[in-house]
């Protein structure tokens, strides 16, 4: 089927079509407003004084209006003296008599009966702010295409204006659509959810993002998957608004109609950006009004106001386009850059920019950034990220060491944080927070036992955990730390002992009770990656059994946390998996014991007196995050 519109253009195409589409369509916003009202609105066309400021001549100092001439040759050793009559007390800012010309430092006099004593000669208009020495009536005091500044709405008043042209904001709207989404209240009355549903959050994210800009908009009722329903709100929509946001629909699904409903109503400018996430956009014209889909999940929800809403809504509202940089650095809340090199490789589509959400630490002389979670539908990802780096088309393979530029949305005390890679614990996920109250930070990367200490070991954290098992002794990391430390000094803290053991389904349906029942080859395992101590564990013990790995079904099922795993077996994906009672226990899964084993941080010597490692060590006392741990189960304190 041939289209008439573009597909799959790259984000400054997608810019171009919009701006052509509409950029004539700012004239309409021109309007006039109180200059209480006027802040963060571009001015139409210059202003211009229609009074002098000040308005009269004024003293600039406390001290006495006189005439200059009466100062000639004054001096420390020979004062000058005025008679009573000839001088007037004046404070700072108060209208020059007409009789006067300058006025006299009140440091530079003193009085002598009714006599002044002056010490300093003085010449005509000194010390005196003369009419319009500010701003002259007539002076241009503002200039087209500027915003309005607190500075400049003072100056306003004083210039005697009291409405200012402008162009206005856009009024915008949103239309939520979805059999799928839930509207707030219900989600958050309901217990429990029916699987396959959504809470509908779109709209609290647009709505802030709005209120950060500056600008408003309004938000429908949700919208059933009825493409009549959405024709009628799209079109009372454009008629009422300036622009129309329309959520998801713009898939190739049987019940995504908003292609077919703005086919009908009015042009498509174009479908699908080639960015990632947001490839779904779609904008187009109904009734002069520009409308666009923004993709149902979260992060392409927001890549798309950033990249096209924000942009559109600046160039109704009188902005002159910048970069496509800087626009998307304000979207976002950019608040400074870094360079960073990339500290695990990553691969990016081919001719697509990717937004990637990223965390940073400073190890050494080293700043690294990393990416996190990728998923269009992830929210953590966006709400843990120290920034966004937004990689060209043309990055298909970013090795690791590539320098790559954040723009960061908050600020990090870099020299305060340690970065931690190695075994995956929620306990030490809990730790976060008393190392913050410590003035510190503490940034986590859940890399597995091997992970971490090999991290370590090529100088790319400050800390690391494991629990790694050795066959052979039956011991725990000796051989490993002594293997990757390669002779360095690394200090070992013994966190606590957790239990490791079969997570099941709740009532165990499969009625396991050991791990030779997970062996018998009819059973779903959910395994955890290369390098992890509980991979390391369970391929011990399905050695001792004497099964191959190749025996188990869904061995090759990766899993990075035990949480992950947990939730394989959770959904049904999985009859069981390998891990810690807490994941077992923050899903009301069963547990089967299997062994206890040690958790130890390691932490190179040259690290200890990092401030995050200080804190961190001393977080491990803290009374708090010891009863959450003891509340969690599966875990015991050392002797």
């Amino acid at each position: 089927m041939v289209t008439k519109y573009p597909q799959h253009i790259t984000l400054e195409e997608a810019w171009r079509l919009l701006e052509s589409a509409f950029a004539g369509y700012a004239r309409k916003f021109k309007t006039e407003t109180d200059i209480t009202e006027a802040a963060g609105h571009i001015l139409t066309r210059d202003i211009k004084a229609e009074r002098n400021v000040p308005h009269y001549a004024a003293s600039a100092v406390d001290g006495y209006a006189l005439r200059a001439a009466d100062t000639a040759e004054a001096s420390a050793a020979t004062p000058a003296r005025v008679k009573k009559g000839k001088y007037q007390w004046m404070n700072t800012g108060a209208a020059l008599p007409d009789w006067a010309d300058a006025v006299l430092m009140v440091e530079d006099s003193s009085l002598e009966g009714d006599e002044l004593l002056i010490y300093r000669p003085l010449t005509p208009s000194a010390n005196v702010r003369p009419l319009g020495e500010d701003v002259m009536a007539g002076q241009i005091i503002a200039r087209e295409g500027e915003e309005v500044t607190p500075a400049l709405i003072s100056l306003f008043l004083c210039a005697g204006l009291e409405k200012v042209p402008v162009y206005r904001k856009a009024k915008s709207l949103f239309i939520p659509t979805g059999d799928e989404i839930i509207a707030r209240g219900e989600w958050l009355a309901r217990e429990s959810q029916r699987s396959g549903t959504v809470a509908e959050s779109n709209s609290l994210f647009i709505a802030s993002s709005f209120k950060k800009w500056g600008c408003e908009v309004d938000v429908t009722p949700i919208l059933p998957d009825d493409p009549e329903l959405l024709k009628e709100y799209i079109q009372k929509g454009a008629a009422e608004y300036d622009v129309v946001m329309v959520g998801a629909g713009s898939a190739k699904g049987r019940r995504d109609h908003t292609t077919e409903v703005f086919e009908e109503l009015g042009e498509v400018l174009f479908r699908g950006v080639r960015m990632k996430p947001g490839r779904p956009a779609m904008a187009a014209c109904v009734g002069g009004k520009p409308v666009i889909c923004l993709p149902g999940f979260p992060m392409s929800t927001a890549v798309t106001l950033w990249s096209l809403v924000l942009p559109l809504l600046k160039m109704l509202s009188g902005h002159k386009l910048g970069s496509e940089k800087e626009i998307i650095k304000e979207a976002i809340g950019t608040k400074y850059s870094l360079a960073a090199k990339l500290l695990v490789q990553h691969s990016s589509p081919q001719g697509i920019e990717e937004w990637l959400r990223v965390k940073t630490a400073l190890v050494g002389k080293n700043l690294y950034g990393w990416a996190l979670t990728s998923g269009a539908s992830v929210l953590w990802a966006l709400a843990e990220a120290d920034g966004i780096a937004m990689l060209p088309a043309s990055a298909l393979e970013c090795e690791k060491g590539t320098e790559i530029e954040i723009w960061m949305t908050r600020r990090v005390e870099l020299q305060r944080r340690a970065l931690f890679q190695g075994s995956d614990d929620p306990a030490i996920q809990l730790l976060v927070t008393p190392v913050r109250r410590r003035g510190a930070d503490l940034a986590l990367r859940a890399v597995g036992s091997m992970g971490g200490l090999a991290a370590l070991s090529r100088g790319e954290c400050h800390v690391a955990a494991a629990h790694l098992l050795d066959e052979e002794s039956g011991g725990y990391n000796d051989i490993f730390i002594e293997r990757f430390s390669n002779g360095r000094r690394w200090k070992r803290i013994l966190v606590f002992y957790r239990t490791q053991g079969i997570i099941v389904p709740r009532g165990n349906p499969k009625g396991i009770k050991s791990f030779r029942d997970l062996c018998s080859g009819e059973l779903v395992f959910s395994n955890r990656q290369p390098g992890a101590g509980t991979r390391v564990l369970f391929d011990h013990l399905l050695k001792s059994e004497g099964t191959a790995p190749e025996k188990i079904k869904g061995y090759s099922q990766i899993c990075t946390t035990h949480m992950e795993a947990a939730n394989r077996v959770y959904t049904g994906l999985a009859d069981a998996t390998l891990g810690i009672r807490s994941a077992a226990d923050a899903l009301g899964l069963d547990f089967i014991p299997l062994a206890e084993e040690p958790y130890e941080l390691v932490i190179p010597e040259e690290h200890l007196r990092h401030p995050g490692i200080e804190a961190l060590i001393e977080s491990l006392s803290d009374a708090e995050w010891r009863k959450q741990v003891e509340e969690m189960g599966g875990y015991r304190w050392p002797n």
